[in-house]
């Protein structure tokens, strides 16, 4: 059925592929700059993955001007106030972010500075109440393959001091260009491969379900659901299998434009507050979140689901299940999925495992309620029902 009405926006220039690095030059010409700054975290500085990029980057009269390697795992408003004071004392004319969703999203905050010509990121917090401002040419070379923040018109930004994840939704978000490098990925640890994984497949399934979806953000949800059941186990086994690497890639950034345009639902919001209150990794909240979220809901969204089934297992299975238990049983399935990755490679399943205490719950419970994915949740969603959901998630009970 066609919502009355809805929006969808995916402005990003897309590169995907072999030696999508080396075309960065011509990209930048095209959005007339020559001395753009690198952002990126320690790690890929060490491990010399920033180093490609650079030398990919400077070619064709391109400078680089600035780089700055030190972006936390958790990157907060003050990471995002110095590199902005940074970018203005080198003369950079444009942002070339490489890393995860922290780097990315790092990126789009000093984006926001920049163009709108202010000094402290708190300044513009709000939805959708940005101005165009100046253009900052921005380009992201996503280094994971899960948070879909190169495509997205959101940011998440950590509050260092109310400890609080601050979310900045607007449609001048999105980077000039998204470059899909399967050498951005080789080096991805197989337990880091397995969470971003499943945190691209809770992107598409809350998509394809949350009382925003659309017929574009379904289209893009159900290709990204399906490139994770063909390659996300791949590419957890084999790190070095090019392909599957790069289908996780385009699955992370179609899942990404997704979300963005329908938004999230009650595995985000109960995933920030665990993030915000018990530091648990986004992705890993996610994995252990994601079936007993779709359990909750399954009372209005069993046909939603059921029609997913299709697209991660295949049509043998989904011919071979009865109508009336395609839902559950792509619950099932997804479960097997994070089964199967728990024990190739230590995938956390419950809260237990990332040492999240019960003492927490009801702290945890009050950040969920109040996180705004809660409002496009199929089904309301109230204190004893979070409450309910962490008991469940607790600890394994198969």
């Amino acid at each position: 059925m066609l919502p009355v009405y809805y929006e969808f926006q995916h402005s990003t220039k897309l590169l995907s592929g072999k030696d999508a690095l080396e075309n960065i030059p011509a990209e930048l010409h095209m959005l007339e700059v020559c001395h753009p700054m690198i952002l990126s975290d320690h790690v890929l500085h060490e491990i010399g993955t920033l180093a490609k990029v650079c030398d990919a980057v400077q070619e064709d009269g391109i400078s680089i001007g600035a780089i700055f390697h030190e972006i936390p795992a958790d990157s907060s408003s003050d990471v995002v106030n110095e590199i902005a004071r940074l970018y203005r004392g080198a003369g950079c004319d444009s942002l070339v972010a490489v890393g995860g969703g922290s780097v990315l999203d790092t990126a789009k905050g000093v984006r926001m500075l920049l163009s709108q010509e202010v000094h402290d990121i708190m300044e513009l917090l709000g939805c959708e109440i940005l101005t165009r401002g100046r253009h900052i040419p921005f380009v992201a070379i996503p280094t994971t393959s899960g948070t879909g923040s190169e495509s997205t018109l959101v940011a998440v930004i950590r509050n260092a001091e109310n400890k609080m994840k601050m979310e900045f939704i607007s449609y001048y978000l999105q980077p000039d260009v998204t470059v899909l490098d399967a050498r951005m990925t080789l080096t991805l640890p197989a337990r880091m491969t397995a969470a971003t994984g499943m945190d691209t497949l809770c992107h598409a399934i809350e998509a394809c379900t949350c009382l925003q979806k659309n017929p574009l953000s379904h289209a893009y949800g159900t290709a990204a659901i399906r490139m994770v059941g063909e390659y996300l186990e791949r590419a957890v086994q084999n790190g070095k299998d090019g392909e599957a690497r790069l289908g996780m890639a385009n699955a992370s950034t179609m899942a990404g434009a997704a979300f963005s345009n329908s938004m999230v639902g009650m595995v985000h919001a109960i995933g920030h507050a665990l993030g915000g209150v018990c530091h648990v990794p986004h992705a890993d909240a996610m994995t252990i979140l994601l079936p007993h979220c779709m359990e909750y809901n399954m009372e209005l969204l069993a046909g939603a689901y059921g029609e997913l089934l299709l697209f991660l297992c295949g049509p043998e299975e989904y011919a071979a299940t009865m109508e009336k238990d395609r839902g559950p049983a792509m619950v099932k399935k997804v479960r097997e999925l994070e089964v199967r990755l728990h024990e190739r490679c230590g995938l956390p399943l419950c809260l237990k495992d990332v040492r999240v205490e019960r003492e927490s719950f009801e702290e945890v419970a009050k950040a969920a309620l109040a996180d705004g994915a809660m409002i496009v949740n199929p089904k309301q969603v109230g204190r004893e029902q979070v409450l309910g959901i962490l008991e469940r998630a607790y600890e394994r009970n198969d």
